[in-house]
């Protein structure tokens, strides 16, 4: 009796078993595995299988090395060919006679570039729509490059051969240690925001003073100052951007701006340049 009991008891329990297997065939109470987020929902946070899990989460979010590994190569691709583009400039308008004589004869060039870099520069700055928009935004970021290898390569027709030469070897030798010197340190230069911008207002100030006192007369020592501050404030800009690459500092960049990265980046080496010519160029 106690036996027919028992396997009326099994059968009942068996047959609830089957009955309470889903559609893939495994009972409820054992656990199924979920499926991994899309990449869309990981980026976002709005995963439903993982909204919870915060370990989970962080597999698939922007931190991932690899996706940042791909990141940092796209903006030193980019940036590479803005600078060959930019050299390129620079050397026809310095051993070229012919366009650096015409580039020095008509000054309206120089500030029809200057007026497309300015608006090309705000709207990848300040528009993030343009910015992320394929291919706008390298359409734009193209723009803005040769308006200012327009620019560095005038400016640089007004100094000597051998200057503008030895100018483009500093800025390569000090922006190649400037970015292993980022990859390598521990120190975090993107904390030290405060002190950039002092020095900021310091050099618009110093700026300004200059752009009135040179036309009273021309004060060597005083420019020579000032282009010296102003390649050491951006070789500190061109640390801090560099580090802002990376994604493991106090502040970083969404892998999503990498218009933005090669930007910055891209502004800081041309910088960097022209105020070394001014610092050790000789003018012809």
């Amino acid at each position: 009796m106690t036996q027919g009991k028992l396997s009326l008891a099994n059968k009942e329990n068996e047959a609830a078993c089957a009955g309470n297997k889903d559609s893939l065939g495994a009972p409820s109470g054992i656990a199924v595995p979920p499926e991994p987020p899309s990449y869309q929902e990981a980026t976002t946070g709005t995963s439903p299988c993982y909204s919870g899990d915060a370990e989970m989460l962080t597999e698939f979010k922007w931190d991932d090395r690899n996706i940042r590994r791909v990141f940092i190569r796209k903006v030193y691709s980019i940036l590479m060919i803005q600078l060959l583009v930019t050299l390129a400039i620079v050397s026809l308008f310095t051993f070229c006679d012919p366009v650096k004589t015409y580039v020095q004869s008509n000054p309206g060039w120089y500030w029809a570039s200057y007026a497309v870099f300015f608006v090309t520069y705000l709207t990848l700055s300040c528009c993030s729509a343009p910015r992320r928009k394929f291919p706008w935004n390298l359409i734009l970021l193209a723009i803005f490059t040769l308006a200012l290898a327009y620019m560095t390569g005038m400016l640089s027709s007004f100094y000597n051969t051998k200057s503008v030469v030895m100018c483009l070897g500093i800025t390569s030798l000090v922006c190649l240690t400037v970015t292993i010197f980022s990859f390598q340190t521990k120190f975090d230069v993107t904390s030290y925001q405060g002190v950039l911008f002092v020095f900021c207002m310091v050099m618009f100030i110093s700026g300004i003073v200059l752009s009135v006192v040179l036309p009273m007369g021309y004060v060597p020592w005083a420019h020579g100052v000032y282009a010296a501050l102003g390649a050491l404030l951006f070789t500190m800009f061109l640390a801090f951007d560099t580090q802002m690459l990376m994604g493991n500092k106090r502040y970083t960049i969404s892998p999503e701006e990498y218009v933005f990265a090669t930007l910055n980046i891209y502004l800081d080496i041309i910088y960097i340049f022209s105020f070394f010519l001014q610092l050790f160029g000789t003018r012809d």
